[in-house]
This record gives structure tokens, sequence and C-alpha cells, in this order.
């Protein structure tokens, strides 16, 4: 039934479209509004929003709030980003009564997130808040993150208020991390 909806609802669109002096924006606009609507309600069903653009999750950077923030950036395709991430899933669990916030900062390709990283978040039960940021205009934004940052991943940012360390390349195991962030408490 819902297909049949669907189907009506792009016709009419078409006809719409196709009627109107300005077919071409007309269709594009409702497009638009279409994919923005489709975005949101998958965002709602997979349990984490989808950013297109840095400016969107640039705000996480730059929080004065006494929580200390860990943010890592990683993909599915990644293998080192895999294996650390229980070290951050135990961070989440083992830290929970702490002003702490564990933030993984998915890159996966837009054209992977349904297919592949969605799948991956439910498989391994991920309890850590997850963004997917399918902006991959990186040199426009990498050194915003950090400037010693040269584009490869795994990198965690780890920070509270004025202080703030920047790793550039996967931790050992999770004490290493549990070190880290203890530090910043």
């Amino acid at each position: 039934m819902s297909e049949l909806k669907t189907f009506v609802s792009v016709f009419i669109g078409i006809l719409i479209g196709f009627s109107s002096c300005s077919s071409g924006a007309a269709t594009a606009v409702q497009e638009e509004g279409e994919t923005a609507a489709v975005e949101a309600s998958a965002q709602q069903d997979i349990g984490f929003p989808i950013y297109e653009s840095f400016e969107e999750v640039a705000p996480i950077f730059q929080q004065q709030s006494d929580t200390t923030y860990v943010i890592n950036f990683w993909a599915t395709w990644c293998k080192p980003c895999v294996k650390e991430l229980p070290y951050f899933e135990a961070l989440h669990e083992n830290f929970k009564g702490e002003k702490i916030k564990v933030i993984l900062v998915s890159l996966d390709f837009k054209k992977d997130v349904e297919p592949k990283l969605i799948p991956f978040v439910e498989e391994h039960k991920l309890k850590s808040d997850v963004i997917a940021l399918t902006d991959h205009k990186y040199n426009e934004w990498i050194d915003r993150v950090d400037p010693d940052w040269g584009g490869a991943i795994p990198v965690t940012v780890v920070y509270k208020q004025d202080q703030r360390e920047f790793i550039g390349e996967s931790f050992a195991n999770q004490e290493e991390l549990f070190a880290l962030v203890q530090k910043m408490l």
C-alpha cells in the first residue's frame, strides 16, 4: 500500500512539474523537500544523525562546560578504527557517572551509510553517541579539528574547556584511552 502511495505522490509531482511554467525549479524544490523529509525520517529510524557538512558538527569542538568530550573519527572500512571501538564503548560504560561524552564520528561515504554503517552500529550495539559526517571535503575542515591532523583515521580529540589532547593514531589498548581521559576529569 505504501508503494502505491509513493507512486501516486511521485506521479502527481511529475504532473505538477510538467504543467508549471518553471517546471524545472518547481520539481527541484519539491525533490529537495522530499529528500530532506526522507533523510530526517531515516535519521529517526537509524538512531543517529547524518551531517553533510562539517559546519553542522563544528560546535561539538567548542563546548565550554565541565564535561569532558571524547571525539573519535572512524569508519567501518578502517580496521584500526574498528579494532579500537570497544575501548570507546568501555569508556562510555565505565564512566557513566562522570561528566563525559563519547562521540563516534563516522566518516563512511554517504552511499555506505544505509548498507554498511547502520548495520554495523546495530550489530555492534554501539551505546556511545554515533554521528555520520558525509562531508568528504576533508582539506577544507581537518585543520579545524587539529592542525596536526594529516587526514588519516582513526584520530581522537579529548577536551574539557581549555584542556585539549589530539591523538593522531589508534590506541594500543583501552587503558591508554582511560588514562588520557582521567587526566581531564
